[in-house]
């Protein structure tokens, strides 16, 4: 351990983990419980590892070691603890073809889209430090100094869902742990195994108590919400359970984070290019040197940000509807080690039912359906392949309805005005894009539509150093950039007399 509090890992060396066995990670100790559990490949069906099943007890440890290690890692000086998360990126990014490979085991996204999420968790981690939350002097006077400034909160609590483990869960270790508080990770029991991979990981960069991460079952999450040690939660997932985490956390009135579900609309205007547009819309590059994913069907329709609503402009509504058929029908659904493959499973049975629910709407609702994903029935894997719905109601559940799986509702658009009160009519705001070749008045319409993320000619960018939260149902506050980082703070104003 350095004199200043940061581990010795920071220096840079990093023996391999072994990524066949995982344990709790409190204080530093890798640790497991009496009662275990384990995951589902959700390509194969088969069981994975054994993880530890925490208890109240556990989670009491826990939250008293992060206490003890905030007095003492709340007055590192934050450079340093910013040298602390570049050494953490450093350290996944020698360890980064494991996490690709367990990520595919545990979530059953195709390799090419794990690479993906684990440089964007390694650029996440080296770009925190980049930004700083600098005092701010608000009235200087003769007598007097008036400053501004934030100080961290304590104890946070990270709720990590399943679709983007390793992403979600760097997204609020960082900002956390570079504002000076103490951190304690809760996965999802779907996918807790990378999660508990980047804590051991963290036991070589960080002071015991710093990054903590225990798997649990079901109840775990309300055990976190309900402690009274932890000052804030940072939540990612459903509307439904981020309504019972913002309950709790008033109990004992936490700060908290929620970034809950969306039902994205997509604009197409009567002007667009189709053939540049089509691809763009079923592709979007994260990285230009990186694979391309599809902004529809990325991670089988399992990211809040991709495009749910696509309106498309009635004058070129049957020529798109057709071009992007054709193109959708090249994606090739299977197992994320396959070659060529763009759509992984449905990640668990829970969701895989729900999904299976939606596409059975089809007949029992008469959609007309130029796609039609077929549900692989035979399959020890949860596959279900992408279906475009043509022009279904707007009030049908495909359209109201965040469905969570590969499955994109078109409708047809002609008057402005008329477009935007659609595209606004939902409890959710979270993304929403306008693509059109006149700029102006893409502009135009973009800055009508309620949501917490905005594009023109593109959909679900994100970079650390940009706000990313949800207007209405889909979430309270914001994550990364400044913002995302004052979140783990209490502002507080100095009054400063220069004189008794």
């Amino acid at each position: 351990m350095t004199s200043n509090g940061t581990s010795d890992a920071v220096n840079g060396t990093h023996a391999k983990l072994e990524f066949t066995t995982f344990r709790n990670v409190i204080n530093n100790e890798l640790t497991t419980t009496a009662e275990t559990r384990h995951g589902i490949n959700p390509s194969t069906g088969e069981p994975l590892p054994e993880v530890p099943v925490s208890t109240q007890k556990d989670l009491d440890t826990a939250v008293a070691y992060s206490r003890k290690a905030f007095k003492s890692w709340s007055k590192v000086p934050e450079e340093e603890r910013g040298k602390a998360l570049v050494a953490f990126a450093d350290a996944i990014e020698s360890h980064q073809a494991e996490f690709e490979r367990l990520l595919v085991q545990e979530q059953g996204k195709p390799l090419s889209t794990a690479n993906v999420e684990l440089n964007m968790a390694i650029e996440w981690l080296r770009s925190f430090p980049k930004m700083s939350l600098t005092e701010e002097v608000l009235s200087e006077t003769e007598d007097e100094t008036i400053i501004s400034r934030y100080t961290p909160l304590g104890v946070a609590g990270g709720i990590v869902p399943w679709n983007w483990p390793v992403l979600l869960g760097v997204g609020k270790i960082g900002p956390a742990i570079y504002t000076g508080n103490t951190i304690i990770i809760k996965p999802s029991p779907f996918t807790p195994y990378c999660d508990l991979k980047l804590g051991e990981l963290g036991t070589r960069i960080f002071p015991p108590g710093v990054l903590q991460v225990l798997s649990g079952g079901e109840d775990l999450g309300p055990m976190l919400t309900e402690h009274p040690g932890i000052d804030k939660i940072a939540f990612t997932g459903s509307i439904a359970t981020g309504k019972k985490v913002m309950e709790s956390c008033s109990r004992t009135l936490k700060r908290v984070t929620l970034e809950l579900g969306g039902n994205d609309p997509a604009i197409i205007c009567g002007d667009v290019d189709i053939d540049k547009v089509v691809p763009k819309v079923g592709r979007q590059s994260a990285d230009i040197a990186l694979e391309v994913a599809t902004l529809a069907f990325l991670n089988s329709g399992q990211i809040c940000m991709l495009i749910k609503r696509l309106y498309v402009h009635e004058s070129i509504y049957a020529q798109f509807r057709d071009a992007l058929v054709k193109f959708s029908q090249s994606i090739k659904t299977g197992d994320g080690f396959e070659a060529d493959v763009l759509v992984g499973p449905i990640q668990n049975s829970m969701q895989y039912d729900k999904v299976k629910d939606m596409y059975s709407q089809i007949d029992k609702e008469g959609w007309t359906c130029p796609l039609r994903g077929r549900i692989q029935e035979s399959s020890n894997g949860y596959f279900i392949e992408p279906a475009i719905i043509d022009n279904p109601p707007e009030t049908s559940s495909i359209v109201t309805e965040e469905p969570f799986g590969p499955i994109l509702p078109m409708l047809r658009w002609r008057d402005e005005d008329e477009v935007i009160e659609r595209a606004n009519d939902s409890k959710m705001g979270l993304g929403a894009s306008v693509w059109s070749s006149d700029i102006e008045r893409a502009h135009r319409l973009a800055r009508q539509l309620e949501a917490g993320s905005v594009w023109v000619n593109s959909h679900f960018v994100v970079a650390p150093g940009i706000p990313f939260g949800g207007h209405k149902w889909s979430g309270l506050g914001m994550e990364w950039g400044l913002i995302g980082l004052k979140a783990y703070c209490n502002p507080q104003t100095l009054w400063l007399r220069k004189s008794l």
